[in-house]
């Protein structure tokens, strides 16, 4: 994708090659919309260089974390062979898309959003996935996996991408530490 051209399904699923994981045509495509409606509006041209949290001190992008999130969850899910392959590879990729919305980019650096200190990421992006027709689970999946999810019922999909997330997390908080 050149500066010039508007960010479209190719640019997602080159970020996020773990989307062809998934087996359902139609829940790939929707994987895909979310991410380009989330760019769209928060005025993102470009998200590869996101950070994936504001927390610690940068140690990864974005669309690094999701993308290990992601294969975290799916080496589990292969292991229990009794989980939906296709809602954790969503649920992976989409549970942080809220984070367009929470951050911005002013004057080269990203921070909070006014957006975002109003509304987080797991109830923003929850409301995405809804709009763009997301399955319930993936949308559940992305509002449980913070803090929010700590007062619903998580699915067993939910629990892994929640899990792999905060591991994701706490280890980027340990390293900032200094451990």
């Amino acid at each position: 994708m050149t500066d010039a051209r508007k960010p479209d399904t190719e640019y997602i699923k080159k970020l996020f090659p773990e989307v062809e994981e998934i087996q359902d045509a139609n829940l790939k495509d929707l994987v895909t919309k979310v991410w380009l409606v989330a760019m769209e509006r928060g005025g993102w041209e470009r998200i590869d260089s996101i950070p994936f949290t504001l927390l610690v001190p940068p140690e990864a992008t974005l669309v690094e974390h999701t993308r290990r999130v992601t294969r975290m969850a799916m080496a589990v899910a292969r292991e229990r062979y009794d989980l939906d392959m296709d809602i954790v590879v969503a649920g992976g990729l989409t549970h942080d898309v809220g984070k367009l919305l929470e951050y911005e980019e002013t004057g080269g650096q990203i921070i909070k959003s006014r957006f975002g200190a109003l509304v987080r990421h797991p109830v923003s992006g929850y409301a995405m996935a809804m709009e763009v027709g997301l399955p319930l689970e993936v949308a559940h999946i992305i509002a449980a996996h913070s803090a929010e999810g700590e007062k619903v019922s998580r699915t067993p999909e939910a629990i892994l991408i929640n899990h792999c997330d905060f591991i994701d997390f706490d280890i980027a908080k340990s390293t900032a530490a200094g451990f």
